[in-house]
């Protein structure tokens, strides 16, 4: 019998505190795949619901890894996973059992869409993590709609019909299209918002921070409609990021100009 050596670099000791991102992001993962689960025995809601645990404990993994300072590689490689399954297999499935199988084989391949490129968009975002030929101001844009925020719009029919009730929303041809529009943003070259640079002012600490407490409140008492009305609001918030970025990126170039600094191609991303 053959002994292989361990190879590679092993992992360092860590204190609780720094491993509590990565905590939160495999607590994600499971809530997609809890979702899966509920999905299969056509619990929608607690499917739904599941989804979006895991988009706000997303929201938080990252953030608390900068102000822990506990970043890593292995951290960074285990959210693109969870992000995969969360935002990109669990919605599938979801839609897929919903209302995409009564389309036949053409439902299996929408739904395959949406995975495919909710992963080509995370591969593409983790290849710009670590490139430094980009100016720092296009930190404040993604390049398309991220996944959690894809996930959120995809399941907009799913959200309608907990509301409204069925016969519009959840016909195949609906979610179908909506599925593909949302896939085609997600991989598309359109800039959008990315909340990590905000900076909240004090004197808007307390108003932030009863705005979280209403929302909070209002996802408990009327969640479908409160869903609904955030995914308008951020697909309505697109066109002005567009502008905002086209804005940035013709004033740094004339500031570029100005100074004498010859600018690359590679330093403002396409559209």
């Amino acid at each position: 019998m053959y002994r292989y050596r361990r190879s590679g670099k092993r992992l360092r000791d860590q204190s609780i505190n720094r491993l509590i991102p990565n905590i939160l992001t495999v607590l994600a993962l499971c809530a997609g795949l809890t979702s899966i689960r509920f999905a299969l025995d056509e619990r929608w809601e607690m499917a739904v619901f599941a989804i979006v645990i895991a988009g706000v404990l997303d929201g938080l993994d990252g953030r608390i890894a900068r102000l822990l300072d506990s970043t890593s590689k292995f951290g960074a490689e285990l959210d693109s996973l969870s992000d995969f399954v969360s935002f990109g297999v669990a919605p599938a499935i979801l839609l897929y059992y919903w209302t995409l199988n009564t389309a036949g084989g053409l439902g299996w391949v929408i739904a395959l869409l949406l995975g495919v490129c909710c992963a080509l968009r995370l591969a593409r975002f983790n290849t710009r993590i670590d490139n430094a030929d980009l100016p720092a101001w296009t930190s404040r844009f993604f390049v398309g709609v991220p996944a959690p925020a894809g996930a959120g719009l995809s399941l907009m029919p799913v959200f309608a019909t907990l509301l409204f009730g069925s016969g519009f929303f959840d016909t195949p041809a609906f979610a179908g299209a909506t599925t593909v529009a949302v896939a085609l943003l997600m991989v598309s070259r359109l800039p959008t918002y990315s909340m990590k640079r905000v900076r909240v002012p004090h004197h808007l600490v307390v108003p932030t921070l009863i705005g979280v407490g209403f929302m909070a409140a209002l996802l408990v008492s009327m969640p479908w409609l409160t869903l609904i009305a955030v995914g308008i609001a951020y697909t309505a918030s697109i066109p002005f990021s567009v502008l905002a970025y086209r804005r940035l990126a013709r004033l740094r170039g004339s500031e570029a100009a100005s100074e004498g600094v010859v600018s690359e191609p590679g330093d403002t991303p396409a559209i």
